[in-house]
């Protein structure tokens, strides 16, 4: 009972986190939800451009109907099943571009808006914005962990976004380079190295939840981006994707 209820006021304690910080990121619905909406489409024109307002109606589009699927009578499962193909298969439309290139600098880690204004990112910016985006549509955040792998084939550092049915299950991969989603049984290319979500970070040694390692605040970049959630700091590319 004692460990129910302190795993209660810590669930708690992270909506308290979370939803000021989605607010600001123009996420969160209010008393009218198409007034956030409006806000984020508006800063996307005004920031980078008419197409750029096109991509965030597509993304909101995508919200909608996803949200929608609450509604049905289905299993909660199938449900989240859904939402987590239409994030993936949305963004995994968007350009891949090396930071250096589109930032000016090596490495940066973009917001989801963005990486949704400027059309294109790295492998970060595909599972921050899967991550912020399913968050919305009220996939839990113990449930989902952005995770960096070593892509066997490629020999280089990635990263992937993870999302587990139960604390013990075996997660499944949203990835930019296989857009089909996997158990990551099924993904002996990725090794994976480390993860964390919203509050926290593992060191992963094996294809599962890894050894908890403290607070995710550890992440430097990770804690940067949480500071500048919102539409009123956009940061402009070096790089014009459009």
């Amino acid at each position: 009972m004692e460990l129910v209820q302190r795993n209660q006021r810590i669930n708690w304690s992270l909506r308290l986190l979370l939803v000021p910080m989605l607010i600001s990121f123009g996420l969160c619905a209010k008393t009218d939800s198409s007034i956030d909406n409006q806000k984020v489409i508006d800063a996307l024109k005004k920031n980078y451009g008419e197409r750029a307002g096109k991509r965030g109606n597509a993304w909101v589009k995508i919200l909608t109907q996803a949200k929608a699927l609450s509604n049905r009578e289905k299993l909660e499962k199938l449900e989240k099943l859904e939402k987590l193909e239409k994030v993936n298969r949305f963004f995994n439309y968007f350009r891949f571009v090396d930071d250096i290139k589109l930032w000016g600098v090596k490495n940066y880690w973009a917001t989801p808006i963005e990486f949704i204004g400027v059309n294109g990112g790295d492998c970060e910016d595909y599972s921050i914005a899967k991550y912020y985006t399913l968050l919305e549509l009220g996939v839990p955040d113990e449930e989902m962990r952005i995770t960096m792998v070593k892509a066997l084939r490629l020999n280089q550092y990635h990263m992937v976004l993870a999302y587990y049915e139960t604390p013990g299950s075996v997660p499944i991969i949203l990835d930019n380079i296989d857009g089909k989603i996997k158990p990551a049984t099924k993904r002996n290319d990725l090794l994976p190295v480390y993860s964390f979500n919203g509050t926290q970070l593992w060191l992963n040694k094996e294809k599962g939840r890894g050894v908890l390692a403290g607070d995710s605040k550890r992440l430097k970049r990770w804690s940067s981006l949480k500071q500048r959630l919102g539409v009123n700091n956009l940061k402009q590319p070096k790089l014009k994707l459009e």
